[in-house]
């Protein structure tokens, strides 16, 4: 069980007796999320300082408060993490954890933890697709084994260690979603996780202004590649073989690679597609060395959801399930999947992709939108950014896309005016086509020409904030 002690010796401190009394749940970084026996960590941040919270996560019953400062909470004992050594009796909880730095001390604490444990940890990394193919696959190896995930977007230098101190000892398989936005945080994250099967989907340009090149992208992604042990230790990795930089990934390491992709050349590969609108789609697999093929239902909207099936069916053989469990696995209704379907206005239906945008996922969100609705369509789409010198002929690209597709088109915001722009070059009626510089704006357009059989789609980069349109369409 964790434990204050194990926070404590985790962090760098000295523990003393009685801390193992105290349990701890996990840790969370919002006061407001706070429950009982959970670690909060107070972090400084640009505009708020969590230390001014650690009250109030006392009163949703937290145990335990890393920080970097003393404050003064009335009843709580302060244990020194930098002191080397601490007296017998350090009293009962609420218990102030004073460190040097608490990001740091969080990472610490959750490397520390996961030392302790031997399941088989699964990485997750690409550009696009992680977050649906890591709970695809947690949803695959589920059907046998304990497993473990990051929930949301816990994939970053605070989300997964707040993961990885959710590991107990009856979890068998943890797959943890690993992001980056510069050079080397894979490879840091990655020295926490100590992953031994690593899963990459496919290099796209996401965060092309900070890296500067999509073979800088691969670079960086291949960090996870790298992280995995020898194929002798049970170091497995499953690359995409449809993209040439992924693919030369297995080049660079020592883990037995293994190849998914459209065509027979792989090790997994898709042999059929029949998309279903709403329903998802049914995809037939096939595996090289077996003459038969199998057929699964998979909860996702959109044919380019089969290659996130066919990953996790990959994973799935890895760690040794039947192909009858994968597909039990692979049906299973989807929980935490971030393209969603809910109710719009006036009885319509709103597809909720606003996580984020690149040219590719909008491109594929797009093909979404006309394979599950009827017209009259609508596409409310917002900047896509930090595409570099694509910006212009990415956006643009997309607009022609969307006039093939929808019957009313929503731009929204400085760089979408090259969406309506080239949408009206490629043959969409003008007044079909609505450039607009705010997102309350784009809800009155669409409130006001959405009807009953109307399906819509909002999309836009992280920044943007769609979700915002979503609500107030909502609303």
């Amino acid at each position: 069980m964790l434990s204050v002690m194990q926070i404590v010796q985790g962090v760098g401190g000295r523990s003393s007796p009685g801390l193992e009394r105290f349990p701890v749940r996990g840790a969370v970084v919002d006061s407001r999320l706070a429950g009982p026996a959970d670690l909060f960590v107070a972090i400084k941040g640009e505009r708020s300082d969590g230390h001014a919270y650690v009250a109030d996560a006392f009163a949703r019953g937290a145990v335990a408060a890393l920080i970097e400062r003393d404050i003064e909470i009335p009843g709580a004992n302060m244990v020194d993490a930098r002191a080397g050594a601490f007296p017998r009796d350090v009293g009962g909880p609420p218990f102030l954890i004073r460190v040097d730095n608490t990001v740091d001390a969080l990472q610490s604490a959750g490397a520390a933890w996961r030392a302790q444990f031997s399941p088989r940890m699964v990485g997750v990394t690409g550009s696009l697709g992680k977050s649906t193919t890591k709970e695809l696959i947690a949803q695959v190896l589920g059907i046998r084994y304990r497993t473990l995930k990051n929930e949301g977007n816990q994939n970053n230098e605070l989300g997964i260690p707040m993961t990885l101190l959710r590991l107990r000892p009856e979890h068998e398989y943890a797959v943890i979603e690993i992001g980056m936005y510069a050079r080397g945080e894979i490879a840091r994250f990655s020295s926490w996780v100590r992953p031994q099967i690593g899963v990459i989907t496919m290099i796209a340009p996401v965060h092309l202004e900070r890296l500067g090149s999509l073979d800088n992208i691969a670079m960086a992604k291949a960090e996870l590649v790298l992280a995995l042990p020898p194929a002798a230790e049970g170091g497995v990795v499953v690359l995409n073989d449809d993209d040439a930089r992924v693919r030369g990934m297995a080049a660079m390491t020592r883990a037995r690679v293994v190849t998914a992709g459209l065509t027979s050349r792989a090790d997994f590969w898709i042999e059929d597609i029949e998309t279903r609108g709403l329903d998802g789609i049914m995809v037939r697999l096939r595996e090289k060395g077996i003459t038969a093929s199998y057929t699964a239902r998979v909860p996702l909207l959109g044919a380019h959801s089969a290659n996130t099936a066919l990953r996790a069916a990959a994973v799935g053989r890895v760690a040794g399930l039947s192909w009858g469990e994968i597909v039990e696995g692979l049906g299973q209704p989807g929980g935490a999947i971030r393209l969603q379907v809910i109710e719009g206005p006036h009885g319509s239906i709103i597809i909720d992709d606003t996580y984020n945008a690149s040219p590719e996922s909008t491109l594929a969100a797009l093909n979404v939108l006309q394979e599950v609705g009827d017209p009259p369509r609508v596409a409310v789409l917002a900047d896509m950014l930090e595409l570099a010198d694509l910006e212009e002929a990415a956006h643009r690209e997309v607009g022609c896309r969307a006039a093939l597709v929808a019957q009313l088109i929503v731009c929204v915001g400085e760089r979408a005016r090259w969406i309506a722009e080239e949408a009206r070059a490629c043959g969409a009626a003008p007044e079909s086509v609505v450039h607009v510089a705010t997102k309350s704006e784009a809800i009155r357009v669409v409130r006001e020409r959405v009807t009953q059989k109307s399906t819509i789609l909002v999309k836009g980069s992280r920044g943007m904030e769609m979700e915002d349109v979503v609500a107030g369409l909502q609303d």
